[in-house]
């Protein structure tokens, strides 16, 4: 009978968990960056096949919330831990063991799904480093497997699926195979926009930042050119400086590299209208951040 089953990928900020679930789904769902905190929400990608359905919820990065939006994505993530029928603690195999690793085993003991623990970045790790990272991870049996990968270049990748479906109750798909995911495409569109922004700004910039789009007008016959407005929030004027550029150079770069990623996503033509909007304190704006969570459609 085939499995089907909600997997949680869970981790500590840049351990490449968004990096994973584009691997697994063999195609790009969630942004990437390699700025911390990149993704603020769950994502849901969902994989279908002859051996069933597969249905992946990539969390935020765990870590200490100093801010609303912060505490809100941590909620997020210990929802999608309880939640999970199957949960896959990434770690990031090429840094040391820290007092943030020892928290989320921690967490993720109190999952009641069974739990495997994923060695990422394996590229990047000599192999006499790795077998006293598989140790650790295999003392006190907390994980029914251990799995070394590296998402970036696929390694150990058919492994994990495989221990995935291994791990899985049999089951119907919860979601229509036809399904990529459940995020409208609304939220799909500004979170492009947003991995641009985050490509090409100073390190700053990430965690003060957000994208909303504004408006979306179609014209027709479809599929014509498709009108975009979008707004680029940050909490300071010398943010914003940043963002805008000298005479407009940066907020230029990133309209243009987003449009042509989004023209390529969506195979048709764009005209992206984007500007830059200051407001202090908007991380802790229950307006702003419910905006954020509708548009995701979680």
């Amino acid at each position: 009978m085939a499995r089907a089953g909600r997997v949680t990928l869970i981790g500590r900020p840049n351990a490449g968990k968004s990096t994973l679930l584009n691997r697994l789904l063999g195609e790009k769902l969630a942004i990437v960056s390699d700025k911390p905190q990149t993704t603020r929400t769950r994502m849901v990608g969902i994989l279908s096949g002859d051996r069933g359905q597969i249905v992946f919820f990539d969390t935020p990065g765990v870590h200490r919330p100093l801010h609303r939006m912060n505490r809100e994505m941590m909620r997020v993530a210990e929802e999608a831990l309880q939640e999970a029928d199957l949960v896959c603690l990434l770690v990031d195999a090429s840094s040391p063991f820290g007092r943030g690793d020892a928290y989320l085993l921690e967490l993720v003991a109190r999952a009641r799904a069974p739990r495997i623990a994923v060695l990422n970045k394996i590229d990047l790790v000599a192999k006499p480093r790795l077998l006293p990272l598989m140790e650790r991870y295999g003392a006190g049996r907390q994980f029914a497997e251990i799995v070394p990968v590296s998402a970036l270049d696929g390694d150990g990748c058919d492994r994990l699926l495989d221990c995935l479906w291994r791990h899985l109750p049999e089951g119907e798909p919860l979601y229509d195979p036809e399904l990529l995911t459940i995020h409208p495409e609304r939220f799909l569109v500004a979170e492009r926009i947003r991995e641009k922004l985050l490509e090409l700004t100073r390190n700053e910039i990430p965690f003060t930042s957000a994208v909303l789009l504004e408006s979306w007008e179609e014209e027709s016959p479809p599929p014509g050119l498709l009108r975009l407005g979008a707004v680029v929030l940050v909490e300071s004027e010398s943010q914003k400086r940043i963002v805008v550029g000298r005479q407009g150079a940066m907020i230029r770069a990133i309209g243009t590299a987003a449009r042509l990623d989004l023209e390529e996503y969506l195979g048709r033509k764009v005209f992206l209208g984007l500007h830059v909007r200051c407001e202090p304190g908007w991380r802790e704006n229950p307006r702003h951040l419910t905006a954020l969570g509708r548009d995701s459609g979680l």
